[in-house]
């Protein structure tokens, strides 16, 4: 089960990052000008957009630049459940 988890969480990486470089160009900014504006490393930046690995503060910079950082704000945040079925099917 560990493999498994692992995967998933190696798969989210990538998907975030692919979804960060999407909105990078999206908005005609460079690598080098992302790391300029967010404070992060040149080398972070491409390793992150590469492998998903990044700090979450840095990962918290880039997002502000892009105009995401409101999307951390529904993080882990408490469900509200209207029945018992609600929690059933959110598993």
């Amino acid at each position: 089960m560990f493999m498994k988890e692992l995967a998933n969480i190696l798969d989210k990486k990538l998907q975030i990052a692919q979804r960060v470089r999407l909105r990078r160009r999206e908005a005609r900014i460079s690598q080098t000008e992302l790391a300029a504006r967010s404070g992060v490393s040149l080398g972070s930046v491409k390793r992150f957009e590469g492998t998903g690995e990044i700090s979450l503060a840095s990962l918290l910079r880039i997002a502000i630049v892009l105009g995401y950082e409101n999307d951390f704000d529904r993080l882990f945040e408490r469900k509200n459940y209207q029945s018992l079925d609600e929690i059933i099917n959110a598993k």
